[in-house]
């Protein structure tokens, strides 16, 4: 009798939604992925998409849930800011491409009025509102500052001038929101831009199928880059 070997699982990649999907979906359609019409309607509620290869789907979900579907195999690849890569640390995610998309920079911001007299060095407590509690008490940590934070998922600029606390953590692009709402930059953390990602087990599991989408997606990063 002979056992008929069931097919492999179709890949799934994870894309981030908002700007990130923007500037990465260039390079997804340079690797040779274009996925079914549905995902470029903006009416359309679909949040799983097939693509022009039988063996791959396309999933579209939060810019912060992406780590988290790669890490526990939901996923097998994605594209994830290192900011997110940075706060979760996930140990079964692997990403061995920067794709030089989603520039910024994660900093500490205050008022404006507060900066001309604050001295960061002699700081031993700060309650900081952040989307980013633990790449926030990892920095501080390194500078014997004890870090209380304030979990918030958005309008972290809102926080200082309501009271709520008197410094933040989160990403700045060209700084305007901040200067906007009186904040300035007081210190940097960390560059961010956008990394390809791939689930550890996969990797081992289906190294060939895996393989050919990250050498896809670095030709499509060089060629970007010529």
């Amino acid at each position: 009798m002979t056992v008929q070997k069931s097919a492999p699982q179709p890949l799934v990649l994870a894309l981030p939604k908002g700007r990130i999907l923007k500037e990465a979906m260039p390079l997804v359609r340079a690797a040779g992925i274009e996925p079914e019409a549905a995902f470029d309607d903006p009416s359309s509620r679909q949040l799983t998409f097939a693509t022009n290869h039988p063996h791959l789907s396309i999933i579209r979900i939060r810019s912060f849930d992406v780590a988290t579907f790669v890490a526990f195999g939901a996923a097998h690849l994605g594209i994830a800011g290192n900011d997110v890569l940075m706060e979760f640390d996930y140990s079964d995610i692997y990403a061995p491409l920067d794709l030089g998309i989603g520039y910024c920079r994660l900093a500490v911001a205050e008022p404006a009025g507060l900066s001309k007299t604050d001295d960061p060095a002699g700081w031993s407590h700060v309650r900081v509102a952040t989307k980013y509690p633990a790449i926030t008490q990892r920095h501080f940590a390194r500078r014997g500052v004890q870090a209380e934070c304030i979990k918030l998922n958005g309008a972290m600029e809102l926080a200082p001038n309501l009271g709520l606390c008197r410094r933040i953590v989160d990403l700045v692009s060209t700084g305007s929101t901040l200067k906007a709402n009186g904040l300035v930059e007081i210190e940097h953390i960390a560059d961010i831009t956008s990394r390809l990602v791939v689930n550890r087990t996969a990797l081992k599991t289906r190294p060939e199928e895996l393989q050919g989408w990250i050498n896809r997606f670095r030709s499509a990063v060089d060629a970007e880059a010529a």
